[in-house]
């Protein structure tokens, strides 16, 4: 099956198994490998990308419903080799741990500040709901999103 789609900015056009993972076609063919995969079912959100501005489990969908789609990971937040006010939140305010969790946490995040960019921490709360970190209490990682988020509405140039 020939699919096209757009990851990270970058158009692609490949022939792929239509039984092929999203989460398989961006780590083995793209080679996007900071997707990780926890469970395989969709319950640890290690795996969660950006399709079309939501948040999505890319363990659970089928690459080719990825076609015609606008795909961001976690190597897409970087930009010319500078790390996105979220990536920069998150390392300081230590809510990395063993990072295993991070681009799943990442990615949920990112796309709640792509839709409100001045969420409560109720609302960041319940955005990552569904990526489990066993390292932490989440109180570094709500912590770092609401930091960003009090960047991007600061109209500084810390970004």
């Amino acid at each position: 099956m020939i699919m096209e789609t757009m990851v990270n900015g970058e158009k692609y056009t490949l022939d792929i198994d239509p039984g092929k993972r999203l989460i398989d076609f961006l780590r083995e063919d793209l080679g996007l490998t900071g997707t990780k995969e926890g469970c395989g079912e969709g319950e640890c959100g290690a795996c969660t990308v950006i399709m079309n501005g939501v948040a999505v489990n890319s363990c659970l969908i089928f690459a080719y419903q990825g076609r015609n789609s606008e795909i961001i990971t976690v190597e897409g937040l970087a930009k010319d080799e500078e790390l996105d006010i979220l990536q920069k939140s998150f390392i300081k305010n230590g809510a990395v741990q063993c990072g295993y969790c991070t681009p799943g946490m990442l990615m949920s995040s990112k796309a709640l500040l792509m839709k409100n960019p001045n969420p409560t921490e109720e609302e960041i709360k319940i955005a990552i709901s569904g990526n489990l970190c066993r390292c932490t209490g989440y109180t570094k990682i709500v912590r770092a999103v609401n930091d960003a988020a009090n960047h991007n509405s600061c109209n500084c140039n810390c970004k």
